[in-house]
C-alpha cells in the first residue's frame, strides 16, 4: 500500500517510477548501515553539495570542496595534496583514524613501515599495531561509482558513532584517495550531467550514454592510469606511489566499473593468471577478504562474481602492483550504468546502485582489515623477509644497465626504479660484461639482495613460459628492454659487493655543454642523445638553420661522428656568433648533450661539412589526427611524447575536419593506430605526392596499405580448418592467439636515416597486435626487420611467431615527392617504451631526406 501511495503521489506531480526510484535511493538511508547512528554535527554530503549523493555526478572542484571541509570539520581526519595533474586539478590523500592515532601518526607510520625492512621487522610487536587499509577510487574517470561512493565513505567514517566505529579506527589508518584521475572524472561528470534531463531517460540510445571522444576514462593526455603503477609517466602516479612507499599499506582497494548488462566482481581473479612472484598466501588472504564482500552483497541482495575474467599477473595496476609489494591488492568491478540510470539486462541500473555497492564493499573491506589484522601485518613482515631469504639464493645477484652513447635513457630508468624505493648504485670503477663496459658514468647496478628484490626481479626479468596463454593485460615489459639499454644479470661469478660505488641519493640529469668552446665555423651534435631531437627542434624554434650527416666523418681533433649527426654552420643564420653560441650553450644543458665546436670543414676522413651529403634540415610542421576512429591511447601517447616530453607542437585536427582543411603549412601526417575511413584517401594521397610524409602506425598502417597510398602489404592469418572444437573452448582459443603485449627482436639498418642515432643493431620492439607485414620487394625500403627468432619477453602463440619470424617492422615508401612510413606497432607505448621512441621521432625529423629511389623502384616493380 505504501508503495502504491508513493505511485499515486508521484503521478500527480508529474514523476515517473525511474525517478522515483531515484529519488529513494539517493537517500542517506539507502546507502547506510541501518545499525549505526551518525552525529548530527557533522554535515551529511547533501549539506555540502547541494544534492544528494548518487542525484548527480560529482565534479571534481565539488569533490575538493567536500574533502576540504570535512578535514576540516572532522578530529578524524587530515588531508594532503600529493600532486596535481596535467590540468593542474589537486589530487589528495586523506588519513582517516582515531584522534589519538592521528596525534600519533608519524610515530605509528615510522613502525609500520619496519614490517618491511628485514633488519628490523622481527623486533616489531603486531598485537597493537594498527592495519593500513589504502582505498583507491575510480582511476578510471568515466567509472564514476568509485569517486561518488568516496563521498559517503568519507561521511560514514567522519560521523558514524558507537563503540563498532571506535574500534575500528582506533585498529586502522584508513588512506582514502577519492579521485585517482581528477581529469577524467571531470570531463565525465560534465557529459552526463550535462545531457541529464530532470526526468531521467534510460533508453541506452541517448546521447548521455555516449560520451564524445576520448571519453573520460583517461587522464589530459589520455593515458589509462591504471597502468602507470610501474612505469611511472604521469605526475598522478608519481605522487601517488610516493604515499604509497611512505605508508606501505597492508590492504589497497581499487574501485573500477564494468559493462553495464554485468553485475559485480571482486578479486581474486583467475587463479592460474597469478603472477608467479605474488606469494601463495596472497591469493589466500584475497580468498579469505572475498568472504566478508559476499555477506556484504548478499546482506544488500546484489549479484557478484569472483575468480573470473580478470586476474593479477601485470604488476602496473593499482589492484596488483600491492602484491609484489607485501600488501594485498583488490579490483572491484561494479556493473556501469554510465550515467544516471540505464537500461540493462537486468532491468534499470541506477546510478546510486552501481554507488551502493562501491560503498558496501568499502565498509566490508575495513571489517576484513580489522578482523585479519594481525595475519595481514604478519604477511608483510613475512613477505619482505622471505624477499631477502630468496635474494640471498638467487642466481642473479645484482643488474647493471647504462649506455656510453645516451646516459639520458639510463638516467631515466634510474629515476623510475628510485621512485620503486629499490637501492641503486653506480659502479666504483669500470668492468666488462659480454663485450660491453660498464663505468661509473654511464651505468648503474641494482643489487638484489635488499626488500624490493620481487619487485626487482618482476622489472628485470625475460619470462617467456606461462602456466596460462591467456592476460587480462600485457605479459612482458622489461625495462632495460624497453629503453634499449646494454644490461647483464650478474651472477656470483661476476659480481662482488666491492663492486659498488657510489649509492644513487639525489639522481642528477646528465651533464650537457659545449666542447671546444666558441666556434666561427660550426658546431655540430650526435643524434645518438635521447634528447637531441628536442634540442634540434629548439634551434629551429629560434630560427637557426641545421644540417644532417648522412654519412660518417672524422674531424682533425680525431673524433669520429655517426650516421645522423646535426650540423649548425655559424654563417648564414639569423643571428650573432655570440648569441649562437649562447643559445647552443641553453640547449646542450637543457637536453643533456655535447655540442661539439669544428673550425674546419676539411676532415680528414668522411665526408666534409660542405658535401651534399650534409642535408638541410626543415622544421617538422605536425599534423596530427585524433578523434572518432582513432585509438586514445596510441594517439596520447604520440602527443604526449612530442609535447610533454619534446616541446614540440603538432597540430591536433579531427577525423571529421580533416576533408576542409588546407594541408599545405604541414609537412608531416601522424595517423596512430585507427580506422580512417571519414577522411579523403585522394587529398592525403595528393599531399604526400607533393613531398609530405605521412607516419601510420597500427591500424592506421593497414588502413593505407589498403587504401594504395604506399606500397604496403600485410600476411593474411591462416584460418582454423578444425572441423569441430568443444563449444566451452571457444573463448579460451581464441583468446591464446591474443598478442596482449610482447617484445621482440628486431635488427635494424644502422645506415638507414629511421635509425639515425642507434648503435646497435639489435632492438627490441613491443607488440600488442597481429598485424604482420609483408618485406618489400625493395631491398632498402625496410629498414626494422623482425629476426629469425624474435621472441625475447612474453606470451606468443606458435602460428603468430611463425608469421612474425622475418617480417617487417617498418617500411617506406616513396609516393611521388613523399614518404609513406608504416609502422604496425606502436614505437610510443605507454610512454615508458624510450628505446622505440626514437624511429618514431626520426621518421618525423628524416622522413623528408629518405631517398625515393628504392621506393620508386619498388613502384615499378608492383
Amino acid at each position: 500500500m505504501k508503495k502504491l501511495r508513493v505511485l499515486a503521489v508521484a503521478a500527480l506531480l508529474g514523476l515517473g517510477p525511474v525517478a522515483v526510484a531515484q529519488q529513494a535511493e539517493t537517500s542517506l538511508s539507502y546507502y547506510l548501515p541501518a545499525d549505526v547512528s551518525y552525529s548530527s554535527a557533522v554535515p551529511a554530503p547533501k549539506d555540502i553539495l547541494g544534492y544528494n549523493v548518487g542525484e548527480w555526478h560529482v565534479s571534481h572542484d565539488q569533490l575538493v570542496m567536500y574533502v576540504r571541509q570535512m578535514a576540516e570539520l572532522s578530529d578524524r581526519m587530515s588531508l594532503v595534496e600529493y600532486a596535481r595533474t596535467h590540468e593542474n586539478r589537486p589530487l589528495y590523500l586523506l588519513t582517516i583514524t582515531s584522534p589519538e592515532n592521528l596525534r600519533n601518526i608519524e610515530q605509528i607510520k615510522a613502525q609500520h613501515k619496519k614490517l618491511t625492512e628485514p633488519a628490523q621487522s622481527g623486533s616489531v610487536d603486531i598485537s597493537n599495531m594498527p592495519a593500513v587499509v589504502w582505498m583507491g577510487y575510480s582511476v578510471h574517470g568515466n567509472e564514476p561509482s568509485g569517486t561518488n561512493s568516496a563521498l559517503l565513505a568519507i561521511y560514514h567514517l567522519a560521523a558514524a558513532q558507537g563503540p563498532e566505529i571506535e574500534k575500528l579506527l582506533n585498529e586502522t589508518v584508513i588512506l582514502l584517495d577519492p579521485s585517482i584521475n581528477p581529469d577524467g572524472l571531470n570531463r565525465f561528470a560534465s557529459w552526463v550531467n550535462t545531457h541529464r534531463g530532470k526526468n531521467l531517460v534510460t533508453d541506452a540510445n541517448s546521447a548521455e550514454f555516449d560520451e564524445v571522444w576520448p571519453r573520460g576514462r583517461t587522464n589530459h593526455y589520455w593515458f589509462d592510469l591504471n597502468r602507470d603503477w610501474l612505469p611511472l609517466q604521469h605526475p598522478e602516479s608519481k605522487g601517488r606511489l610516493a604515499k604509497f612507499h611512505e605508508w606501505k599499506p597492508n590492504v589497497l582497494t581499487d574501485h573500477h566499473e564494468m559493462g553495464t548488462n554485468s553485475t559485480f566482481f571482486f578479486q581474486p581473479g583467475i587463479p592460474s593468471r597469478n603472477h608467479p612472484l605474488t606469494p601463495e598466501n596472497n591469493f589466500k588472504l584475497t580468498q579469505k577478504i572475498g568472504d566478508f564482500h559476499a555477506k556484504a552483497l548478499d546482506k544488500i541482495g546484489s549479484f557478484y562474481f569472483t575468480e573470473e575474467n580478470y586476474d593479477d599477473f601485470y604488476y602496473g595496476k593499482g589492484s596488483t602492483y600491492p602484491d609484489v609489494n607485501g600488501a594485498v591488492g583488490i579490483l572491484f568491478e561494479q556493473a556501469s550504468s554510465r550515467g544516471h540510470a540505464q537500461e540493462s539486462e537486468n532491468g534499470v541500473l541506477t546510478f546510486p546502485f552501481t554507488i551502493r555497492n562501491q560503498f558496501t564493499t568499502t565498509l566490508s573491506t575495513l571489517q576484513a582489515a580489522q578482523a585479519m589484522r594481525e595475519e595481514l601485518l604478519a604477511h608483510q613482515q613475512a613477505f619482505y623477509k622471505d624477499a631477502l631469504n630468496e635474494a640471498k639464493k638467487a642466481a642473479t645477484k645484482a643488474y647493471v644497465f647504462g649506455s656510453e652513447k645516451d646516459k639520458v635513457r639510463a638516467y631515466h630508468l634510474a629515476e623510475i626504479i628510485k621512485q620503486h624505493k629499490i637501492e641503486v648504485y653506480r659502479p666504483k670503477e669500470a668492468f666488462k660484461i659480454d663485450n660491453v663496459t660498464y663505468t661509473p658514468e654511464n651505468a648503474y647496478i641494482i643489487p638484489t639482495e635488499q626488500p624490493q628484490y620481487k619487485l626487482i626481479e618482476a622489472m628485470f626479468e625475460k619470462r617467456t613460459t606461462f602456466q596460462d596463454s591467456l592476460f587480462y593485460d600485457i605479459s612482458a615489459w622489461t625495462f632495460p628492454l624497453a629503453f634499449d639499454l646494454e644490461h647483464a644479470a650478474l651472477s656470483s661469478r661476476n659480481f662482488r659487493q666491492n663492486q659498488l660505488g657510489q649509492k644513487v641519493e639525489d639522481l642528477a640529469f646528465p651533464k650537457g655543454e659545449i666542447v671546444g668552446g666558441k666556434s666561427d665555423y660550426a658546431y655540430a651534435f650526435e643524434w645518438h642523445d635521447y634528447y637531441a631531437p628536442r634540442a634540434l627542434n629548439t634551434l629551429f624554434e629560434r630560427g637557426i638553420t641545421a644540417r644532417v650527416a648522412t654519412d660518417k666523418f672524422t674531424t682533425v681533433e680525431g673524433k669520429q661522428y655517426d650516421y645522423g649527426t646535426i650540423l649548425i654552420p655559424v654563417t648564414g643564420q639569423s643571428i650573432s656568433t655570440e648569441a649562437l653560441q649562447q643559445v647552443l650553450q641553453e640547449v646542450a644543458a637543457a637536453n643533456g648533450i655535447q655540442v661539439h665546436a669544428l673550425n674546419t670543414g676539411f676532415n680528414p676522413q668522411g665526408i666534409k661539412l660542405g658535401s651534399p651529403m650534409m642535408q638541410t634540415l626543415a622544421q617538422p610542421k605536425i599534423l596530427m589526427l585524433i578523434g572518432d576512429g582513432v585509438n586514445s591511447y596510441d594517439v596520447g601517447e604520440a602527443w604526449h611524447l612530442l609535447d610533454n616530453r619534446f616541446d614540440m607542437k603538432p597540430t591536433l585536427v579531427k577525423t571529421n575536419d580533416f576533408n576542409r582543411i588546407g594541408l599545405n603549412k604541414y609537412n608531416v601526417i601522424v595517423m596512430a593506430d585507427g580506422n580512417y575511413n571519414s577522411i579523403s584517401k585522394d587529398k592525403l594521397r595528393n599531399w604526400v605526392l607533393q613531398g609530405g610524409t605521412v607516419v601510420g602506425m597500427g591500424e592506421a598502417a593497414q588502413w593505407l596499405a589498403d587504401n594504395g597510398i604506399g606500397n604496403i602489404s600485410f600476411k593474411k592469418s591462416p584460418s582454423d580448418t578444425a572441423t569441430q572444437k568443444p563449444y566451452a573452448d571457444m573463448a579460451n582459443t581464441s583468446g591464446a592467439q591474443v598478442i596482449g603485449g610482447a617484445i621482440f627482436e628486431t635488427k635494424l639498418d644502422l645506415t638507414h636515416p629511421l635509425a639515425y642515432g642507434y648503435t646497435d643493431a639489435q632492438l627490441p620492439i613491443f607488440r600488442s597486435n597481429t598485424l604482420f607485414m609483408e618485406r618489400s620487394k625493395s631491398p632498402y625500403a625496410n629498414p626494422v626487420m623482425y629476426t629469425a627468432n624474435p621472441l625475447m619477453a612474453g606470451y606468443i602463440s606458435k602460428p603468430n611467431l611463425q608469421l612474425l619470424k622475418n617480417s617487417a617492422a617498418v617500411d617506406v615508401s616513396a609516393v611521388g615527392a613523399g614518404k609513406v612510413i608504416a609502422m604496425p606497432d606502436n614505437p610510443n607505448f605507454r610512454a615508458f617504451w624510450y628505446g622505440t621512441n626514437k624511429l618514431f621521432l626520426n621518421s618525423i625529423f628524416f622522413g623528408q631526406i629518405i631517398s625515393g629511389q628504392s621506393a620508386r623502384a619498388e613502384e615499378a616493380a608492383h
